[in-house]
């Protein structure tokens, strides 16, 4: 059983990482970057563009970021987060 739980997260993952990609194509179909990179003088359009896609992806990641922890704890995925060692206190 536990081998489809590995299985499963990692299907999991791969649906995240879809939805990712999905959510940038959105955000850039949509005008988003475009829209932002409009304010900027174009000296500084690389910048903001890269400023814009930060923005832009700080919610999926967030979203990613808390289905990925609820699939583990459903499917009793275990192991060890980057962050922990630093927050630990």
């Amino acid at each position: 059983m536990e081998k489809y739980h590995k299985l499963l997260h990692h299907l999991g993952v791969a649906v995240g990482f879809i939805f990712l990609i999905t959510w940038f194509y959105l955000g850039r179909s949509f005008g988003f970057l475009d829209w932002a990179v409009s304010f900027a003088p174009a000296s500084h359009a690389g910048a903001v563009l890269m400023l814009a896609i930060m923005v832009m992806m700080v919610p999926a990641f967030l979203i990613w970021k808390y289905v990925n922890r609820w699939l583990e704890k459903k499917l009793n995925i275990t192991g060890k987060y980057y962050e922990d060692d630093v927050y630990r206190k």
